[in-house]
C-alpha cells in the first residue's frame, strides 16, 4: 500500500486523551440533568448534535475561564501519541483530528502537535448567558444523522476514491466514520458498536499499539 494513498482520521476525546473531556466538564460544572442527556445520546434516542448542544446550554458562559483552566490542567494525552504523530509524518500519512469536542479545549491541547488546518471540531460562543455550541462541520447531503461535527462528511470531503481510510476512535461518535473505513482501530464503547454492526476492528489502549497495528499491516500489504 502506497503511503500517500493512506489517510488517518483520529478522534480526540477518549482517544487522544485518556478520558472524555466533555464528560469531565459536565461532571465538574453541570447540574445533574446532563447525565440523562448523555444517556439519550449513547442510546441514540437523540442525535449527537442535539445532545452536545443541550449539555453545554446547562453551563453559564461566565464559567468559560474556569472550565478551560480545568480541562487544560486535568486532560491527559494518551501514551505514545507524540510518537504516533512523528510516525505518521515519517511515513507520509496525512493525519486529521475529527472531534466532537469543542475548539476552546481541543485546539490548545493539540497546539504544537497537530497543524490547526488538520483539526476538525465544534466551535463555541460565550456571548449569551449559557454556552452556545457552533457547528462548522455539519452533515453533508449523504448524512442525515444530525452529527454536529460530521465525521463521515469530513472523510468524504478529504478522501479520493483510492484512499485507504483508517479510523481511530472510542465512542458512538465514531461509529458512522467506522462504517466508511477500510481499517478501524477501536477502544472502549466503539468496540461494542463495531461488534454490534459486524465491523472488523483492531483493539488498542495506547498509541504504541496503534503504531504496531499499522506497521503490521504495512508488512503484509
Amino acid at each position: 500500500m502506497n503511503a500517500n494513498k493512506q489517510m488517518i482520521f483520529c478522534d480526540f476525546d477518549g482517544t487522544i486523551t485518556n478520558s472524555d473531556n466533555i464528560i469531565a466538564i459536565m461532571k465538574k460544572f453541570a447540574p445533574k440533568e446532563w447525565d440523562e442527556i448523555k444517556n439519550q445520546v449513547l442510546s441514540q434516542e437523540i442525535s449527537i448534535k442535539e445532545g452536545v448542544g443541550k449539555m453545554f446550554s446547562l453551563l453559564p458562559s461566565k464559567k468559560k475561564e474556569a472550565i478551560t483552566e480545568y480541562i487544560l490542567d486535568h486532560a491527559e494525552i494518551r501514551e505514545g501519541f507524540n510518537e504516533f504523530v512523528a510516525f505518521t509524518k515519517e511515513e507520509g500519512i496525512p493525519l486529521y483530528i475529527v472531534s466532537g469536542g469543542i475548539d476552546f479545549f481541543v485546539e490548545p491541547l493539540l497546539e504544537g502537535m497537530i497543524e490547526e488546518e488538520n483539526i476538525y471540531c465544534n466551535g463555541s460562543d460565550f456571548d449569551g448567558e449559557t454556552i452556545n455550541i457552533l457547528w462548522p462541520n455539519e452533515c453533508d447531503v449523504d448524512c442525515d444523522n444530525d452529527c454536529g461535527c460530521c465525521k463521515p462528511s469530513i472523510i468524504r470531503k478529504l478522501v479520493k476514491s483510492d484512499t485507504y481510510k483508517i479510523v481511530i476512535g472510542d465512542s458512538i461518535t465514531d461509529l458512522e466514520a467506522a462504517k466508511l473505513a477500510d481499517q478501524v482501530i477501536a477502544r472502549d464503547f466503539l468496540i461494542k458498536k463495531c461488534e454490534e454492526h459486524s465491523i472488523a476492528f483492531s483493539p488498542f489502549e495506547t498509541f504504541y499499539d496503534v503504531m504496531d497495528i499499522l506497521k503490521k499491516r504495512k508488512v503484509t500489504a
